[in-house]
């Protein structure tokens, strides 16, 4: 069976984060999206994992599901922030950690509990190495998986600008063996990793990193497999190509940190154009936000191009309320999207079989044709992008000046 994962979320107990964020309304979101396995989120937290048993129960099959049932599927994860000093920097790891089994996870709140207070937030963060986690992990139980999150973001990143390292190597010393797989994050995707060689002993997945439940599915691995949490990760391991089909990306220049720049200063660099201030801001004199396509080409020792064989491939996709509200002309929250939204998915069952699955045909029958050539565009990767940095959201024009005519049609949907 075909199951659209994603497997990074934030429950409403992380910070900056949706209060809807909810088991239930997770799970109503993951439906609309046609996600069938998500991510808990924050199950470290004492009081998101009470609620987390109160909806939810173990399938046998190291996956949980609804007590009340539904079609969606959640697997036991978590995010840790490790602060601490390492060859005379100051290091931010972020870390996801996965269980398959309530059991674990209370073996591993316990362990955790003592090293810091994990009810103040639903990302945790202690000050020893992230080392130090994976192997405290690995003597719980060899069924933990621990995957690196967001691997190139600035500030909080196993290779960030600020605060990372050059390789897995020399972050996670002799605990490196455990590492099988990093998550990409919105600001790179597979196609910038495969230029860094020393990549190509990991797996590459992608995730929300949702913190509303409508940003749920705008980066997820697409398996066929049944839905099981060790033949998921075997998949992943293995780079099992039938059984791992492809991830699905933000277009990475969307995210927002993924040229340079100061975000105060408005200031936009490439990195070719950072190289030539010397990484300095031309208005303020101040070291400029190095953005993950920099580092990207610090580390890379390959073209742009390159595929490594047995390369799992990627499709690059808009959410659906954005090419609606693109076409609109409106916002995303205005009722009129969210209307064509609903109407959409009650056609077709879902977000990603509209992005993914349904022929052109039947687009341009079932919606306005504006709408449907913005899906169509996006499927073909025709858009024009300004790159986000230091912070900011980079920002995707899916019609451009050629498609003014059709505005008149608007009008007849």
């Amino acid at each position: 069976m075909r199951i659209i994962a994603d497997l990074h979320i934030h429950s409403r107990y992380s910070r900056a984060t949706s209060k809807e964020m909810e088991v239930p309304e997770i799970a109503r979101y993951a439906e609309l999206k046609g996600i069938n396995l998500v991510g808990t989120g924050d199950f470290t937290h004492p009081a998101y994992l009470a609620e987390l048993k109160e909806h939810l129960e173990e399938t046998g099959s190291g996956l949980l599901r609804l007590k009340e049932g539904g079609k969606v599927h959640f697997m036991l994860s978590t995010e840790v922030s490790n602060i601490y000093h390492q060859g005379g920097k100051l290091r931010k790891i972020h870390t996801l950690i996965f269980a398959p089994s309530f059991a674990l996870a209370d073996r591993i709140v316990r362990k955790l509990d003592s090293y810091g207070k994990l009810e103040s937030d639903g990302r945790p963060t202690f000050g020893f190495p992230a080392s130090d986690l994976v192997k405290m992990m690995k003597d719980i139980s060899d069924d933990i998986v621990i995957v690196p999150a967001h691997a190139w973001t600035p500030w909080f990143s196993v290779f960030g600008s600020n605060s990372g390292f050059d390789s897995l190597e020399e972050c996670f010393g002799d605990a490196r063996s455990a590492i099988f797989a990093i998550e990409t994050g919105l600001s790179s995707d597979p196609e910038m990793n495969w230029r860094v060689s020393a990549l190509d002993s990991v797996s590459l997945i992608s995730n929300s990193d949702a913190h509303s439940p409508k940003k749920l599915g705008r980066e997820a691995n697409v398996f066929d497999c049944e839905p099981d949490y060790y033949r998921i990760f075997e998949a992943i391991k293995e780079r099992d190509r039938r059984a791992f089909l492809f991830t699905v990306e933000f277009y990475p220049e969307e995210g927002k940190y993924h040229y340079d720049g100061h975000r105060n200063c408005g200031i936009l660099f490439s990195p070719k154009e950072s190289i030539k201030h010397n990484n300095i801001c031309p208005v303020c004199g101040k070291p400029l936000t190095i953005g993950v396509m920099h580092r990207v080409e610090e580390l890379a020792d390959r073209p742009e191009g390159y595929t490594p064989p047995g390369a799992i491939p990627s499709r690059h996709l808009v959410p659906l309320a954005e090419i609606i509200a693109s076409a609109y002309e409106q916002g995303t929250e205005s009722k009129r999207v969210e209307e064509e939204y609903l109407r959409l998915i009650n056609r077709f069952g879902s977000e990603f079989e509209i992005l993914l699955d349904v022929p052109e045909e039947d687009l341009r029958k079932a919606t306005n044709p504006k709408i449907a050539e913005g899906i169509i565009k996006v499927r073909q990767g025709r858009l024009k992008i300004t790159p986000g940095y230091d912070g900011v959201f980079g920002k995707i024009e899916i019609f451009g000046e050629a498609e003014e005519e059709e505005k008149n049609q608007l009008s007849l949907f």
